[in-house]
């Protein structure tokens, strides 16, 4: 009589139970995986390339920085500052307060003194921006910041080209050149360290 091959045998491993419920999961996280793994392989840039990300509602901004056109897709909500600095890398316009109380983020705006961190960077379509990197170079700089240097008109150095770009935007504004009148025209920025006689010392020199 032939002999009947056991329900179980005990030479091959168990089969776990499986459930519908599993099975769906499964197939759910795989269609997931494999879902990511096509947009991320779509979203990743060639070799050598910059990322080609688009801000959501980013609009098109040209404007001339430091003599040099610039055009930026930006969202409406960038400010200048974060334009400047994010955007065009240029970190000698420094972030203070944020809130145009301190003028560390001070750069000129068709030759006029603007803080730029109260500044959408969209309404400044076709404009010309200067920044501290726009007034002089380590090599030959700006009467202004030549003055700064003699003078020791700096101590941390974070408030220092606001000030510098106030104090050259001062001489072709309608103040005096009292130091009392300096200072009032000077009060929007502010030197936590105390620097103010030396700054003071700095804009009467380059004045002369």
């Amino acid at each position: 009589m032939p002999t009947r091959k056991p329900d179980f045998d005990p030479a091959q491993p168990p089969l776990l139970p499986v459930s519908r419920r599993s099975v769906l999961q499964a197939i759910g996280i795989s269609g997931t995986a494999a879902a990511l793994g096509n947009g991320l392989a779509q979203a990743a840039p060639a070799p050598g390339q910059a990322p080609a990300y688009q801000e959501p509602g980013a609009q098109a901004l040209t404007f001339t920085v430091n003599g040099q056109q610039q055009t930026l897709n930006v969202d409406p909500r960038t400010t200048l500052l974060d334009a400047l600095r994010e955007r065009l890398q240029l970190t000698g316009t420094k972030k203070g307060c944020d809130h145009g109380q301190c003028g560390a983020c001070t750069v000129h705006v068709n030759g006029r003194r603007v803080n730029a961190c109260l500044s959408l960077a969209l309404m400044h379509e076709g404009d010309a921006i200067t920044t501290v990197e726009g007034l002089g170079s380590p090599e030959q700089l700006h009467p202004m910041q030549a003055a700064f240097v003699e003078h020791d008109a700096y101590q941390c150095g974070y408030c220092t080209s606001g000030q510098i770009m106030s104090a050259v935007a001062l001489a072709n504004e309608p103040h005096g050149r009292s130091d009392g009148e300096i200072k009032e025209a000077m009060s929007g920025n502010i030197c936590r360290c105390g620097a103010y006689s030396h700054i003071l010392a700095a804009i009467k020199t380059a004045q002369a």
